[in-house]
């Protein structure tokens, strides 16, 4: 069943509630702070680029706040293992029994902070959960519930001593942006409350997390028309295509496209997809999900470059309005 327009109305007011409050923390931030709460409704994951203090933390416990959910924050370094990250199975001489102790990777919203400085493989220790939300430890599975939200951040300016993320890795990301240094207005702001170390603690929730997990199953009813399928699945194929590119977006990376896009169209009160949707979320969806060839990247050719033209050259199909429910 798809959704309603009166769904889609109380979707976009929920919404720009949740962005609202998230907003109180993390001042002059409303772009990412939207991408980051779409990105939890549509039950993927967010990778963060960005200098040291640039509000990443507080990011994650305002979100957390707001939909009275838990935070966890793990700090990556080299020598993290992988039970650091899932938890581990330990004996119980009391009970006679194994018993599982969770990570702190049980977590509504958890903070993966410079994740390219552990080691490739504590790396995949989050692939399983980020794709399927669950851990298998000794082979039994545990979920870790809904909403899910991995952010995870790396520094673009130290390099040294860290581990590329593979790209199998950075396709289960679905958005990558960046945070930013606030503008003047707004860090005037921040200074004026400089003495709250955690000025999300006095945020009012807003849903619970059910209501977000019934929020993300309600956005999964938003109608997709066939031309819009054809025109991501077009774009992708011209990613693939394009001279510049080793390894274009992927099915999945087109999937998440328009997982996201249903969350984006809910929350402007719409219950149907437009082709502006795409070519707005393509940008934070794909770019990180690219392999460009080593000339073309020697030469100065960057993943967005690439992208832009392809929304260039591809033609975008007439935005139907479906019939009102």
């Amino acid at each position: 069943m798809s959704m309603t327009t009166e769904q889609a109305t109380w979707f976009a007011g929920t919404f720009d509630r949740l962005v609202g409050n998230v907003g109180q923390a993390v001042l002059g931030k409303q772009g990412v702070i939207r991408l980051t709460i779409m990105a939890m409704i549509a039950e993927g994951h967010v990778l963060l680029e960005d200098a040291p203090g640039t509000g990443k933390t507080s990011l994650a416990r305002a979100i957390a706040a707001t939909v009275q959910g838990t935070h966890q924050r793990i700090q990556f370094t080299p020598d993290l293992l992988p039970s650091d990250v899932t938890g581990v199975t330990i004996y119980d001489q009391n009970s006679h029994a194994f018993e599982f102790h969770k990570g702190p990777v049980f977590a509504s919203i958890v903070l993966a902070d410079e994740i390219n400085r552990a080691s490739p493989k504590t790396q995949s220790a989050l692939l399983e959960v980020m794709e399927e939300s669950r851990v298998t430890v000794d082979g039994v599975g545990h979920s870790v519930g809904r909403p899910f939200l991995v952010i995870a951040t790396q520094n673009p300016i130290e390099q040294a001593g860290t581990y590329r993320l593979p790209e199998a890795q950075l396709d289960r990301f679905l958005i990558k942006t960046s945070i930013g240094y606030p503008d003047l207005a707004s860090a005037e702001l921040i200074l004026a409350g400089a003495s709250i170390r955690d000025s999300s603690a006095a945020l009012t929730p807003i849903i619970t997390t059910s209501a977000v997990a019934d929020m993300a199953d309600l956005a999964a009813t938003v109608h997709v028309d066939s031309a819009i399928l054809r025109y991501t699945a077009q774009l992708a194929e011209a990613t693939r295509d394009a001279p510049e590119s080793r390894v274009g977006v992927s099915v999945r990376g087109a999937m998440a496209l328009i997982r996201a896009s249903k969350v984006w169209a809910a929350a402007q009160g719409r219950h149907f997809v437009l082709p502006d949707d795409i070519k707005e979320l393509a940008p934070h969806v794909w770019t990180h999900r690219f392999v460009l060839d080593p000339e073309a990247e020697f030469a100065g050719t960057t993943a967005a470059q690439v992208l832009a033209r392809v929304l260039a050259d591809v033609a975008a199909p007439q935005a139907r309005q479906p019939a009102t429910v």
